[in-house]
C-alpha cells in the first residue's frame, strides 16, 4: 500500500483530514497519529482483525498487550469495571496526560489481542490536540502502541514513523515533534498499593501526592506482562548499545579503546565528546531521536553515559537499560 502523510496544522483542511482518518479506522484499518508522548499506531480496540494489523505492521509479539486510548474520563470508565476512588483521583489529576491506568476490563468489550487474553486493560486519555480530535470524532476506544518496528526506538517525529511504517500503514497524521518524547507511566490499579509497571513522565512522587503509597515493580519476566515494555528488548538501534558511567575520564578512555580497535563509536551523553566519531545529546526529549540518528551513521558501537546510582523511577535509565539489554561497557 502507499503511505500518505498529512500535515495537521492550521493550513490544512482539518475536517477532511480527520474524516479520512476516521473512515480508515472505522473500516478496520490503522492510522499513525501523534500523542504528547510518542506517535501511536491506532486501530479500533474492539475489532480483532483491525488490531492484528498493528501486530503485523510492527512485528510485535502477540503476548505484549496494547494500551487503549479514549477521549475522556467518562469514556474510560465505560470501558472498565470496579473503578476505585484512587483511580478516579488519578484520572482527575493527570488526564488528559501521560498516565496509563491498568484496570479490570469489561468482559467481551475489547478484542482479545488487545489485552493479550488478560482480564485487565491499560487505558489513558492522551494530551494532544490531534489525538483528542481523532478520538472525539471516532467515539471508539483505540488500541495504539508506539508507531515503530517492535524493539526499535519509539517515534517522536512523523518521519520516524514513515521510516518504519512506509507501505505498512495507509495514513500518518503529522503533528510535529512530540512534546514529552517518552512513553506514558503505567500504573497497575489492580494491586494494592498500586504498582508502577513502567516509569514515565508522571513520577512516583506525583502519584503519591494524590493517592498515597505507590510501589515500584520488580519486573518478573516469567509472568504474562500487564504492560508494554516489561518483557522484551526495546528501543534499540542497529548498533549494540552499552551503558557506561557518565564520567568524562572513563568515557574518553572507552572512546580511545574502541577507536584503537579500528571501530567507530557514537556517544549519547548530556556532555559533548568531540573525541567520539559521533555525539548525540541525551535527555528525555532527545533520547529516541538520538538513538535513531545513530542508525544514520556507520558507528559500530553506541555508548550511553548514565548515572550508576540505580533509581527505578528514572524513566530514561529504564529505556536505556532495555536498549542495551542491560549490558555495561567494561
Amino acid at each position: 500500500m502507499n503511505t500518505e502523510v498529512i500535515l495537521v496544522d492550521k493550513n490544512v483542511n482539518k475536517e477532511e483530514t480527520y474524516t479520512h482518518a476516521v473512515d480508515i479506522i472505522r473500516r478496520g484499518g490503522i492510522v499513525a497519529f501523534p500523542t504528547e508522548t510518542v506517535y501511536g499506531l491506532g486501530a479500533d480496540a474492539t475489532n480483532a482483525e483491525a488490531v492484528s494489523k498493528i501486530f503485523e505492521a510492527k512485528g510485535r509479539p502477540a503476548d505484549n498487550p496494547l494500551i487503549v486510548h479514549v477521549d475522556s474520563k467518562r469514556a474510560a470508565i465505560d470501558c472498565v469495571e470496579n473503578v476505585s476512588e484512587k483511580a478516579e483521583k488519578l484520572m482527575d489529576a493527570f488526564w488528559p496526560g501521560a498516565l496509563t491506568l491498568i484496570m479490570k476490563s469489561k468482559p467481551h468489550l475489547f478484542a482479545q489481542n488487545v489485552t493479550a487474553d488478560l482480564d485487565t486493560v491499560g487505558i489513558r486519555v492522551p494530551n494532544h490536540p490531534v489525538a483528542l480530535n481523532l478520538l472525539k470524532r471516532l467515539q471508539l476506544p483505540i488500541a495504539a502502541p508506539s508507531a515503530n518496528t517492535s524493539g526499535k526506538p519509539s517515534p517522536t517525529l512523523a518521519e520516524h514513523v514513515y521510516h518504519d511504517m512506509e507501505d505498512k500503514v495507509p495514513l500518518i497524521l503529522d503533528g510535529g515533534q512530540t512534546k514529552i518524547g517518552i512513553e506514558s507511566t503505567v500504573l497497575d490499579m489492580t494491586s494494592e498499593p498500586p504498582v508502577i509497571l513502567r516509569p514515565g513522565n508522571v513520577t512516583k512522587e506525583q502519584l503519591e501526592n494524590v493517592i498515597g503509597t505507590v510501589r515500584l515493580s520488580a519486573e518478573v519476566y516469567g509472568n504474562a506482562p500487564k504492560s508494554p515494555g516489561m518483557k522484551y528488548t526495546h528501543y534499540a538501534p542497529e548498533a549494540p548499545v552499552y551503558l557506561i558511567e557518565d564520567d568524562g575520564k572513563l568515557i574518553k578512555k572507552a572512546i580511545e579503546h574502541v577507536q584503537g580497535k579500528g571501530k567507530k563509536i557514537a556517544v549519547l551523553s548530556s556532555t559533548e565528546y568531540p573525541e567520539a566519531d559521533y555525539y548525540f545529546p541525551l535527555s528525555a526529549e532527545t533520547l529516541y531521536n538520538s538513538l535513531r540518528k545513530c542508525d544514520q551513521t556507520d558507528a559500530d558501537l553506541i555508548l550511553a553515559g548514565v548515572s550508576t546510582e540505580r533509581d527505578d523511577n528514572d524513566f530514561i535509565m529504564n529505556r536505556l537499560e532495555k536498549a542495551a539489554d542491560h549490558k555495561w561497557f567494561s
